[in-house]
């Protein structure tokens, strides 16, 4: 099943979102359609890529696809890399941002990132990321192993020493990026670990920049599937090492390829 429903102008950003469409987890998905709502200075269309058995498309509230900036793509198969890729196939807009179902984004996240990208030119512009309570309503900014500022093509990969210890040094979900650019990449095709993957690919095949502006809220709740001491098996030590060593490689080729193929600004 597939609905599309298009604004009249031209969005500036798209915003992908894979859910399983758990009935406990609509609720945050709501609360995520008030925080794209309440984005200012861009306009924007929002693609919901529903995967899996059980992902229902009907069970999307109907106040949310009524809003003719959103697609929904809903496709049987599980897993969110193969439901982001199919989702960028549907995009419009020159840039993309991926926002997981159950967090939500400020409101100028979109046009901070979206507007330093216009001004540099840069294929990449991220923001920080902070965990988010929503029973407190803390939010405790994540000070990210990448630092503050320019990066060129392959240099966030220096960032991440050992993919045993850590997660790779940035956020996917802290990326904009040119919608071609992550086209190019794509979300491979892992279990888990696919937006590892693609961060790497993104940052070793163009520069960017992360901005000191927090540009998204991480949900805290106790249905996060990586707080789960089941998360970290091998599964997850093998995504990391993929993607480790594909940052290595793609940042290796980008300094062997001549300066004229060079995809970096």
């Amino acid at each position: 099943m597939e609905k599309t429903l298009r604004h009249h102008d031209q969005p500036s950003v798209a915003v992908i979102t894979p859910t399983g469409l758990d009935p406990s987890r609509l609720p945050f998905l709501k609360e995520l359609y008030e925080s794209l709502r309440a984005q200012e200075g861009v306009s924007l269309e929002w693609i919901i890529a529903p995967n899996g058995p059980k992902a229902d498309p009907d069970l999307i509230p109907r106040g949310i696809t009524q809003d003719r900036r959103v697609t929904v793509v809903a496709r049987p198969g599980p897993g969110p890399a193969p439901a982001r890729n199919t989702a960028l196939n549907y995009v419009s807009a020159p840039r993309v941002a991926f926002v997981d179902d159950d967090d939500r984004i400020p409101p100028f996240s979109l046009a901070i990132r979206n507007e330093h990208a216009i001004v540099t030119g840069l294929r990449w512009v991220a923001g920080r990321s902070a965990d988010w309570d929503p029973v407190t309503g803390s939010l405790t900014t994540w000070m990210c192993p990448t630092p503050v500022g320019r990066h060129a093509p392959g240099d966030v990969w220096t960032h991440w020493p050992d993919p045993e210890a850590s997660k790779p040094p940035l956020g996917h979900c802290m990326l904009l990026t040119d919608t071609r650019l992550a086209q190019a990449v794509g979300h491979g095709g892992l279990h888990k670990g696919e937006d590892y993957a693609f961060l790497m690919g993104v940052c070793a095949r163009a520069g960017g920049e992360l901005l000191s502006d927090v540009v998204y809220h991480r949900r805290v709740h106790e249905g996060q599937w990586t707080a789960e001491d089941t998360y970290r098996d091998q599964v997850e030590f093998d995504a990391r090492r993929h993607a480790w060593l594909k940052g290595r490689a793609e940042r290796e080729l980008q300094a062997e390829a001549p300066l004229s193929g060079s995809v970096g600004r």
